[in-house]
């Protein structure tokens, strides 16, 4: 009976805002007043924060505790990613509260609220608190933090998808473990927007094989979104197309839209690519000044705050910015998106396109632009995908023996642990139900002892074993290190390049760096460059007269193809030789490029792979067409060159974009060599990636980041941060005693784990050779470069050329391979 009052009333208050709910409202209201558990499916911009906050404010309203003890402490937990959407959750809450008249209070506790905030927290909770992962761990390192949590009644984990494949994932599933034991009637949801593996999403939030699982709903929001994607064609199709000029080329066709729309918003996938677009809009049409912005994560908060109130205000007319507002801000007014290059994933842009239209109803518009031509193919696969709804999984993390470590150690600074209740808990989850006795015992001993290398050492026994068997940390400097150093986010490292002899070059990300051995050329800053060695921050190196050499790119450039997105773009692509199917605007606009290649080379259908060579003034080119992204193309070329190289002793330049990949050498390389000998099989795949790709180095460099998440190695305190060479030595040195002293340690393996799994990609880089083993091979021997082969051969250029004589080199380029 109280069930259908709650209801009502939510139903008068949504009227008194001439609105009506909505289907997957009620449905999701009705679950949880019933005892549900669940996982809402519901895109950007359709009400899901009323579907969830309104049945558990109510029902605080209706259903109040008995006692006084009962009434204390927190009732609801609302966990974002991101602190940006913290103030909407808060504000939409607050006003819906005052609207029901409900005494409640909400409560925000991120990394931005203030110490006056948190101490009057301390003494009394609100009911409905907004906070992030971290923040909640933070508040489970307090003393008695049982009593503020007991009477919790449910937990929301918004945008669970962006959780999902991360650490921070992790560290949410640990919290809801404890808190499934603290709280007696719990109930867990979970907000997200459209994932291939929705299924497994729910089982990860709420543990496999657990009762909240089996009494658990899935809601699917069946909103009928319309999304218009268009595609700016450039009106001259350039034969051979190269992606040096952003799409800046096409800054003429974006005016237009920009003018015709109330607000827009220009996504980039790079900050560089975000400054250059903003700069050239207001040079070339300064009547733009003060209605045009600009958002990226290095933009300082006071500014971003402001772009985004300036949006929600309407006084802006455009805003050049990166996935900083992929997610974020709740925003109505923009009107028309602008998607500048391929954004790599389904996903990505079904998020960015629901930022147009961003009200249950409203159409949401969104342009494609292309920084090449070839990247129209991947417009006419994402305009399938969307009709289609075909979009990515998000994999879980396994076995984040550091994030465990950092959680016990965590419980152990607040009221300690007794380790056979939070062993069940912790099997309960989803990333360690395969945790075994014996890693388990590794990690008790690693917090009380030290790994079996450090036992000598009296600073890494951080936590105490009490005579009850208690374990916890009662040194108040070991307490107070580990509240600061809570979390999963640690950043990139860039390393400074210098000469041996001296002088300063610039610098460079660490992620780069960490492939290359000892000899190893490299361009950058315009010159060629060999390796002699990386000592602690800094790369040391000597000029080299080599003239193949490896490029090196940024961590933001380095967007890679889903899986999900090269298919689709594959199956795109053998349209263009089908003479019968119904091609779309931009494969018709493509039809000149395909001739020429067709002329040159081929372009391959389902069961071909192509291979091409040519010569030109820099050497003997080979290129080779997977479509499988860069991340996989990356360590494919790297396999490739090691077992060529096993036949025969010669060296090579890499270069890679999404189509495929390059090996440029000085010498003829021998393609019947490469296909007799089956040098795409599988076999081996993981001891050949290992020496390759001087795995060893890139696991020492994953371990900083699994060192710092330990605690093995402090960050610092918040006025006196410690510089990142310090950091790098101090887990290099971890890493070198263990890989000589304890091979077995959990750490040192899961870093080399990490890097085969997701820096490596591994498992697509394996699938993506056995389908290579299943297509006939088609090795063209050409004359000059095709107009697949351009955008790869021309990425090259772009260190050894400023961005001037790259334009004229390539024009240069484009006329001579035309003729």
């Amino acid at each position: 009976m109280k069930h259908q009052k709650i209801i009502v009333e939510a139903e008068n208050w949504f009227k008194q805002h001439g609105w009506k709910p909505f289907p997957f409202q009620k449905e999701t209201w009705n679950a949880w007043l019933n005892g549900k558990h669940g996982l809402l499916n519901a895109p950007t911009g359709s009400g899901k924060t009323f579907a969830l906050w309104v049945p558990i404010a109510l029902s605080l309203k209706h259903y109040p505790g008995k006692t006084r003890s009962e009434n204390t402490g927190v009732k609801a937990i609302w966990i974002t990613p991101l602190r940006a959407l913290s103030l909407e959750i808060a504000q939409a809450t607050r006003e819906f509260a005052q609207g029901l008249e409900l005494d409640i209070e909400v409560g925000i506790r991120t990394g931005d609220t203030s110490q006056k905030e948190r101490a009057a927290q301390r003494r009394k909770m609100p009911d409905l608190l907004i906070t992030t992962p971290e923040s909640l761990h933070l508040l489970l390192s307090s003393k008695n933090y049982e009593k503020q949590f007991r009477n919790c009644r449910a937990i929301v984990a918004d945008e669970w998808h962006e959780l999902l494949g991360s650490k921070r994932g992790v560290q949410t599933e640990l919290a809801l473990s404890r808190l499934k034991t603290l709280c007696k009637d719990l109930r867990i949801w979970g907000i997200s927007a459209t994932i291939g593996n929705l299924e497994q999403a729910r089982e990860v939030l709420l543990g496999p094989g657990s009762t909240a699982l089996e009494n658990s709903v899935m809601i699917k929001a069946e909103l009928r979104k319309k999304i218009k994607v268009s595609s700016i064609i450039p009106e001259a199709m350039e034969k051979f197309p190269w992606r040096g000029h952003l799409g800046i080329h096409l800054l003429d066709e974006v005016i237009p839209i920009l003018k015709a729309s109330r607000s827009t918003l220009l996504f980039t996938n790079t900050r560089a690519q975000c400054e250059i677009w903003f700069q050239a809009i207001l040079s070339k049409y300064p009547e733009f000044a003060g209605e045009i912005a600009m958002h990226h994560g290095s933009i300082n908060k006071e500014t971003r705050l402001w772009v985004e109130q300036a949006i929600r205000n309407d006084s802006l007319k455009a805003v050049v910015c990166t996935s900083s507002l992929d997610l974020g801000v709740d925003f109505a007014p923009v009107e028309t998106i602008i998607q500048i290059g391929g954004p790599k994933g389904v996903a990505r842009f079904l998020q960015r396109a629901g930022r147009s239209g961003h009200q249950p109803g409203k159409e949401s518009k969104i342009w494609f632009l292309p920084t090449h031509a070839i990247e129209l193919i991947e417009a006419s696969a994402l305009k399938k995908a969307v009709k289609e709804k075909a979009v990515e999984d998000r994999t879980p993390y396994l076995l984040c023996f550091d994030v465990l470590i950092q959680y016990l150690t965590t419980l152990a600074v607040s009221d300690g642990f007794y380790p056979e209740e939070i062993y069940r808990e912790i099997r309960s989850t989803f990333c360690y139900q395969g945790i075994t006795e014996e890693e388990w015992q590794w990690v008790l001993n690693f917090i009380t002892m030290g790994s079996q290398s450090l036992r000598e050492y009296d600073e890494y026994r951080k936590v105490e074993v009490m005579e009850d068997g208690l374990f916890k940390v009662n040194n108040r400097g070991v307490a107070m290190r580990h509240r600061l150093s809570i979390g999963t986010i640690v950043s990139d490292a860039m390393l400074t390049v210098k000469y041996m002899k001296g002088g300063y070059l610039g610098q460079i990300e660490e992620w780069f760096i960490s492939k290359l051995q000892p000899g190893d050329v490299f361009t950058f800053a315009g010159r060629n460059l060999e390796l002699f060695r990386i000592k602690q921050m800094q790369v040391l190196v000597k000029r080299s007269k080599k003239k193949t050499a490896k490029v090196p790119s940024w961590m933001g450039g380095r967007m890679s193809f889903s899986s999900q997105m090269s298919d689709l773009l594959r199956s795109e692509l053998y349209l263009a030789n089908d003479p019968g199917s119904q091609l779309s605007p931009e494969l018709k606009a493509l039809a000149p490029v395909f001739e020429r290649q067709q002329r040159e080379s081929i372009v391959p259908g389902p069961g071909e792979f192509l291979i091409e060579t040519f010569k030109t003034r820099e050497g003997y080119h080979a290129i080779f067409y997977p479509f499988e992204g860069r991340f996989v193309h990356e360590a494919m070329a790297s396999l490739l060159a090691y077992r060529i190289s096993l036949l025969d002793p010669i060296s090579f330049s890499i270069a890679f974009n999404d189509y495929g990949f390059e090996l440029l050498s000085d010498q003829v390389i021998n393609i019947e060599q490469v296909i007799d000998n089956d040098l795409f099989s599988p076999s081996y795949l993981h001891s050949d990636l290992e020496k390759s790709l001087n795995a060893t180095e890139m696991a020492r460099r994953k371990f900083r980041d699994i060192g710092v998440i330990s605690g093995l190695v402090f960050q610092g305190y918040p006025d006196k941060q410690l510089k990142s060479k310090h950091l790098q030595s101090s887990s290099q040195l971890f890493f070198n005693v263990f890989r000589d002293f304890e091979q077995d340690n959990l750490l040192y393996l899961q870093a080399f784990r990490e890097t085969f799994e997701h820096s490596l990609e591994e498992g697509r880089l394996a699938q993506a050779l056995e389908r290579i083993r299943t297509q006939e091979v088609i090795w063209k021997n050409c004359e000059k470069p095709t107009p697949f082969s351009f955008p790869i051969i021309t990425d090259r250029l772009r260190e050894k050329l400023s961005s001037e004589k790259l334009s004229d080199r390539i024009r240069k380029m484009q006329i001579q391979f035309e003729k």
